[in-house]
């Protein structure tokens, strides 16, 4: 069997040691005694880790999407109208769930690689009446990063529901859900969490659950309702078992170890080293000659980059790359993707992976004929780290 490269890619990444171990743990189930212990510690970990102690979570078997769509199907009934704060392909598809499930969208909009301004936001809260405004907090197609707290401050003050796709920023971008008011906050389990694929993770603060207890009409999907899957969680948080559909128990239980190792750091401290690192890697492009696809600092993210192709260079410098031995991924928003590259330095990222990645970078940067100062990248991240 083949060495795998190293991955930095915006998500799955590399995972720990000790969640290598827990996944690769003899098959339990999931009424064994040290599962069960194991789901409640997983639950009451994940307040702690988004900053909500008055929320209930929601850990199911399934991707980030499935997460996504969880929240759309639980607060949103046909005829609601529901406000996007627009910054990339994953904005488009929350907004594409809300429209199958019957909601009248509008969208705030601005260019790619940027975040709508402030006051276009509240000119649209002020102009009716919304249910829901949804914001993605870190956009993996563009890198964008979203200013969740005034935006949730902006919803509150409107009367909507908050939610937030924190898939690409939960773990490694600050978030503080209940001093923030935000009600629905989501993730997944393979990107800043440091667990494998496969889970979806959901927060629902107080006015969220109200506003589903408050529905005149049953929730259209029965896999997504929190109707299902409530009782279970508070069951699992009791320590007593319960069933509706079995959970994922080896992912389970290796999300367990992944959120012990984030909270052992302290979510500060985490916070404080994506941007650390974030910093080290634009230095790194800066001088290479690359530019960022993001348009301003403030809204540019520090769990990956989002990278423009120098002149000369097209999207073969993704395969050139990984022939040096590290995956990077290519652009994904659909007007703009070959443009760009994306590298993820989130979750178990350290100097070390930095360092390595930037060399890759440069010698594939090399081939392609792009110019610059052999060792230029390397030595950026190393002073922005020193």
């Amino acid at each position: 069997m083949s060495t795998p490269n190293l991955l930095m890619i915006p998500g799955p990444i590399g995972l720990s040691p000790d969640v290598l171990r827990a996944l690769s743990e003899p098959q339990r189930g999931h009424l064994d005694p040290v599962f069960m212990q194991r789901f409640q510690s997983t639950i009451k970990r994940l307040r702690d880790v988004f900053l909500a102690p008055t929320a209930q979570p929601f850990v199911i078997a399934g991707s980030g999407t499935l997460a996504m769509e969880m929240s759309v199907a639980n607060l949103v009934q046909p005829g609601d109208k529901a406000l996007v704060v627009n910054t990339g392909y994953f904005s488009d598809r929350i907004a594409t769930m809300l429209e199958l499930h019957g909601a009248a969208v509008t969208h705030v909009r601005c260019e790619p690689g940027d975040a709508p301004p402030l006051d276009e936001v509240e000119k649209a809260l002020s102009s009716t009446r919304f249910k829901v405004m949804t914001v993605t907090h870190v956009d993996t197609s563009t890198a964008v990063l979203a200013p969740v707290q005034a935006l949730a401050k902006l919803a509150r003050a409107h009367g909507a529901l908050c939610i937030v796709d924190g898939v690409c920023s939960v773990g490694g971008e600050a978030l503080e859900m209940d001093a923030w008011g935000v009600d629905v906050a989501f993730t997944a389990s393979q990107k800043a969490l440091g667990a494998p694929p496969g889970l979806a993770v959901l927060l629902a603060g107080p006015r969220a659950m109200e506003a589903w207890k408050a529905r005149t009409k049953p929730v259209a999907a029965m896999y997504l309702d929190f109707a299902q899957w409530l009782p279970i969680h508070q069951a699992y948080e009791a320590g007593t078992p319960s069933y509706f559909a079995t959970p994922a128990v080896n992912l389970i239980s290796a999300l367990d170890v992944s959120l012990g190792e984030l909270l052992g750091e302290t979510m500060p401290v985490r916070v404080a080293r994506h941007q650390k690192l974030a910093h080290a890697a634009r230095a790194a492009w800066s001088a290479l000659g690359l530019e960022l696809l993001t348009k301003r600092s403030e809204v540019t993210a520090h769990t990956l980059s989002a990278v423009k192709y120098p002149a000369g260079v097209d999207a073969s410098l993704v395969k050139h790359v990984g022939a040096q031995g590290v995956n990077i991924a290519g652009g994904l928003h659909p007007v703009l993707k070959a443009t760009y590259f994306r590298v993820g330095h989130m979750g178990s990222t350290n100097a070390g992976t930095l360092l390595e990645t930037v060399g890759a970078l440069e010698r594939a940067l090399k081939t392609a004929g792009h110019r610059f100062d052999a060792g230029a990248g390397v030595t950026a991240v190393q002073r922005a780290l020193a």
